[in-house]
C-alpha cells in the first residue's frame, strides 16, 4: 500500500484537504483509506450502548456490525499507543491510505498551511514534508500549491507514490 500524509499546526486546513483529496483521488478510481491521528481521548460509542457497556466490563475488543459498516474498538488499557506501521497493518489492502497527522514518523507528507493563525512553517525543520499546500504565497524550498487547488495537490501525490 501507498501511504502519503498531510501535516500541519491546529487550524491549517488539515481536515478538509484530507477530505477533499478523499473524494479526489476516489473519484479518479483508486481506492483510499485514511488514518487520523487524535491527540485527544475519543470515544467511538456512547455511554449506555451495548457497545460501550461491553468495553467497561473489561472486553478487549468490540466488533459493532451492521448491514451498513463496522467498527472494531480496540481497548489499549495501559499499553503504549500503537505504531502508525502496526495501525497500517490493521487496514485492508488498498491503493492509497492518507494519514492525517503523524507528524513524526518517515512518510512522505504535504504542510496544510494557513498564514492567519501565525504558525510557523513545519517544512522548514522537517525534509519528509515534500511539499506545502497554502493559503498565501511562501518562500521556501518545497513546491507551493493553493491549499484549495485539490485536482493539483492530487496529481502532485499521486505521482510521489506512483500511482
Amino acid at each position: 500500500m501507498k501511504v502519503y500524509g498531510v501535516v500541519g499546526w491546529k487550524n491549517a486546513g488539515k481536515t478538509g484537504l484530507m477530505e477533499r483529496l478523499v473524494t479526489e483521488i476516489a473519484g479518479r478510481g483508486f481506492s483510499v483509506s485514511t488514518v487520523k491521528h487524535a491527540h485527544h481521548v475519543f470515544d467511538v460509542d456512547h455511554k449506555g450502548k451495548d457497545s460501550y457497556r461491553h468495553r467497561q466490563a473489561g472486553a478487549r475488543e468490540v466488533l459493532l456490525a451492521s448491514r451498513r459498516r463496522f467498527a472494531l474498538m480496540h481497548e489499549l488499557r495501559e499499553e503504549d499507543e500503537p505504531t502508525l506501521d502496526l495501525l497500517l497493518a490493521k487496514l485492508e489492502p488498498v491503493d492509497l491510505v492518507l494519514i492525517e497527522g503523524y507528524k513524526r514518523d518517515a512518510h512522505a507528507k504535504i504542510e496544510a498551511f494557513r498564514a492567519e493563525p501565525g504558525n510557523p512553517l513545519i517544512a522548514e525543520n522537517d525534509t519528509t514534508i515534500r511539499a506545502v499546500a497554502s493559503d498565501t504565497p511562501l518562500d521556501t524550498d518545497r513546491p507551493v500549491f493553493n491549499l484549495n487547488d485539490t485536482a493539483t495537490i492530487a496529481d502532485f501525490i499521486l505521482a510521489e507514490v506512483g500511482l
